[in-house]
């Protein structure tokens, strides 16, 4: 099991365990409506072409950015100093992460290195209107003394002209767990959320894995550590003496918690999708659950005998294409962190 610490405070881990009616007037009308949905292109806050998100030199700037950002806010333990280049699950796990620094070390990160993102690859979709977003593919200088090459793939999204753009999604894998993307006139090519193409729609995604982690019964999902072995993991864990856990998933698919989906050049999909869950222990009658640190510092009300954790968990997975069987998804990375925390 490997873990990948962001921002290094003291029990604050993140984890990684290796995407918007018409009433037809006139035959005119009806006629343009049916040209612009045969050309693909749809209306979306008033913009009307198929567009790339940015030029690889403005998604070079962003990541500079939010580098740039994330590096400031994790040596002083700030959330506000990197508020505006993170949003969606990252942003929720990046935020609650720095506010538990601020609370164990007030006088910054004293661990802190500076993060380096190098080597970037750009993926950059084209699409109507907004949000439009893209995938930086980046090195980092993270990897552990001899272990295996890790990639730190980024998702920027941005909401209109005038925002900035922002990082919703983090995962991180190896070089081969990175697909090969399907093109059409050198750009990459989106999935729409609720797309009949692949095995599972990318709106789905979320509420399948949540169903999954909950009764383990056979779908789309193979085998794995992000989902039959962390399964058995959580079963384990239930079963301590004398504390009693028990978890709760949901889907997020709201804002820039929605998934994000791009064609790969075998037919299927590479998907992020986030979910939240609530991990409950409940300790004998005379004890206490432990509370690390950095969940202490989330905590609201008073630990008796029980601590409800909140977490944020951000999943990538490779969909196959529509009428594949068993093992149509794939979850091939996931990063998660405790958001919140409730004693009683």
């Amino acid at each position: 099991m490997r873990r990948l610490t962001l921002r290094r405070a003291p029990g604050r881990p993140l984890e990684r365990w290796s995407a918007r009616p018409v009433r037809l007037l006139a035959a005119t009308a009806a006629a343009t409506a049916l040209a612009l949905t045969a050309s693909g292109c749809v209306t979306v806050h008033g913009e009307l072409a198929l567009m790339p998100p940015a030029t690889k030199a403005e998604a070079a700037q962003a990541l500079a950015d939010f580098t740039s950002a994330y590096n400031r806010a994790d040596k002083a333990y700030d959330p506000a100093l990197v508020a505006g280049r993170v949003t969606g699950p990252l942003g929720e796990i990046n935020q609650a992460g720095l506010r538990a620094g601020a609370v164990t070390s007030p006088g910054g990160n004293p661990n802190h290195q500076p993060l380096e993102l190098t080597d970037a690859r750009f993926v950059l979709p084209r699409k109507a209107g907004w949000p439009r977003w893209f995938l930086a593919d980046t090195d980092a200088n993270r990897d552990a003394a001899g272990s295996e090459d890790q990639r730190w793939i980024l998702v920027f999204v941005r909401n209109g002209p005038q925002q900035l753009w922002e990082v919703a999604h983090l995962v991180i894998l190896t070089p081969s767990e990175v697909p090969e993307f399907a093109e059409e006139d050198g750009y990459a090519v989106p999935v729409e959320a609720d797309s009949d193409a692949f095995a599972v729609a990318p709106q789905d995604l979320g509420g399948q894995y949540a169903a999954f982690l909950k009764d383990g019964q056979p779908g789309p999902f193979a085998a794995g550590p992000h989902t039959t072995v962390w399964r058995e993991q959580r079963q384990k864990a239930a079963k301590r003496p004398g504390l009693a856990t028990q978890y709760l998933d949901q889907a997020t698919n709201q804002g820039d918690f929605a998934p994000l989906g791009l064609r790969t050049k075998d037919g299927g999909a590479l998907v992020f999708f986030a979910t939240r869950f609530f991990e409950r222990q409940t300790a004998a009658p005379g004890y206490r659950p432990k509370v690390d640190p950095g969940v202490k510092a989330l905590l609201t009300g008073e630990v008796k005998n029980t601590v409800t954790k909140e977490w944020v968990s951000d999943q990538v997975a490779l969909v196959k294409p529509a009428g594949t069987g068993r093992d149509a998804v794939t979850v091939t990375g996931r990063l998660q962190g405790v958001v919140g925390a409730q004693g009683s």
